[in-house]
């Protein structure tokens, strides 16, 4: 029977009870009231960041113009043709450049901030502070208060580029940026420190031709699979949430289709006499060496260089070198866990019983020994959120059209009494960093094993 699963114990009655680890589990989670709260703040962000372009958009939520009725904000096109009811002259409205503002419509209702990240706004350019007074030209030219609706409330920059949208679109950037690097990392430490726990350098076998045939098939995957399409995936990120999913979804799909097929001619290869000779894989001593070298070499310093080096800015690029970088903590946890649970009665009564290793691996193994590495995958958030946020801020991060909050703190750095520009996007770090680490906190905590007695 599998550790996690609920077991029966009778009491000095005889009657039976129950137990189920995860119900106890979650239920001392609820008690740890700062993790548990950091937990209902993370789920606001993450609704933020899908809902943040339609409550930071300077386009409306829905017009009606000249008897025309448009929402802008949830079209797919970026322009809609309007015909004069009185002259039948027709007039193309392009969504992303009309002045929404000005417009003689019959009614419109905008975005809860109706502004765009990097949409300049000259009349409040030069850095104005929340408190200060704002506005706007009118139709005759003339300076006039900017109307309540229409105020920055977190100040500007330099440029006049709203504060407060570029917090609400950041979010959306930081927590994709922090949860799919750590996506990748997360893949590559469990399925690492799964493969060294459980075979160690003298259980995996395979013929010479399928070794060497499948870490070829790895180069090609990658490539087709993420190298090609990183401009489509860009696009995604630039889209939409829905975009930024479905690219990434295919891209996966590209890599481990690709694999397969390197892994079944691999197969192949082996029949061949040369590559039909029978090898055994040092899985865990590859492991663990990677993991030495790569937790002797500053991080930081580490991927500060290899942005700078990159031909060119992209949100790819950060994602994949954190992920590439950030697996070891979570590799070294799954690896220590499966040293301890593949000597247990479970994983040795399904030997017994004949049943594949990677299908004892993955479902009777993995679910008992990723407790550990879910406090590290939290912990690791943080950490990819504070790296690029630091990318950022030195310029060396995501491409200068993406906003983030790194790269609003570096707007700061130019002029030292726009105090707004460093404490909002500073308190969102330290608020998002703390949340993750007090969830890591209490994920561990309800996770202990001691518990399970």
């Amino acid at each position: 029977m599998k550790e996690s699963e609920a077991h029966t114990e009778k009491d000095l009655t005889g009657t039976k009870n129950h137990f189920s680890f995860r119900k106890y589990a979650w239920a001392q989670f609820r008690k740890n009231k700062p993790a548990f709260y950091s937990y209902r703040i993370l789920i606001f962000l993450a609704a933020l960041a899908l809902v943040a372009p339609f409550i930071a958009t300077d386009q409306p939520l829905y017009c009606k113009y000249k008897g025309v009725h448009m929402f802008p904000a949830f079209s797919p096109s970026n322009n809609c043709e309007v015909k004069d009811p009185q002259t039948g002259e027709v007039e193309n409205i392009q969504y992303d450049i009309a002045d929404w503002k000005r417009m003689d419509a019959e009614s419109i209702v905008f975005a809860p901030v109706p502004y765009t990240p990097q949409k300049t706004d000259i009349d409040n350019s030069g850095y104005v502070a929340p408190g200060d007074k704002q506005f706007f030209t009118t139709k005759n030219g003339e300076q006039a208060e900017l109307p309540t609706r229409f105020r920055h409330w977190l100040g500007t920059n330099k440029g006049g580029e709203d504060v407060l949208s570029g917090l609400i679109n950041g979010t959306r950037v930081s927590l994709s940026i922090g949860i799919l690097s750590m996506g990748i990392a997360s893949v590559l430490g469990l399925l690492l420190g799964a493969m060294a726990g459980y075979f160690g350098d003298k259980k995996l076998q395979t013929t010479r031709g399928a070794f060497w045939t499948f870490l070829l098939g790895i180069i090609f995957a990658w490539y087709y699979g993420f190298s090609v399409r990183s401009y489509a995936i860009a696009d995604g990120f630039a889209t939409s949430s829905m975009a930024m999913l479905g690219q990434l979804l295919l891209s996966v799909f590209i890599f481990a289709l690709v694999a397969l097929l390197f892994f079944y001619l691999g197969k192949l290869a082996g029949k061949i006499p040369f590559l039909s000779q029978r090898v055994f894989i040092p899985v865990d001593s590859i492991v663990s060496r990677s993991i030495e070298i790569l937790m002797s070499m500053p991080i930081l310093i580490l991927i500060i260089s290899i942005a700078a080096i990159a031909k060119e800015k992209s949100i790819i690029n950060i994602m994949v070198i954190i992920g590439l970088t950030g697996w070891t903590p979570i590799a070294r946890l799954t690896r220590a866990e499966f040293l301890r649970v593949s000597s247990l009665e479970y994983i040795q009564a399904a030997k017994s019983m004949g049943f594949k290793e990677f299908r004892i691996i993955f479902k009777h193994a993995l679910p008992n020994a990723i407790a550990p590495a879910l406090v590290a995958i939290a912990f690791g958030v943080a950490s990819a959120i504070l790296i690029e946020s630091s990318l950022s801020f030195l310029g060396i991060g995501v491409p200068p059209s993406t906003v983030t909050w790194g790269s609003l703190l570096n707007g700061g750095r130019e002029q030292f009494s726009a105090w707004w520009l460093v404490v909002f996007p500073g308190l969102a770090i330290f608020i998002t960093v703390t949340i993750y680490n007090l969830l890591g906190e209490g994920l561990r905590d309800a996770l202990d094993p001691r518990l399970k007695r």
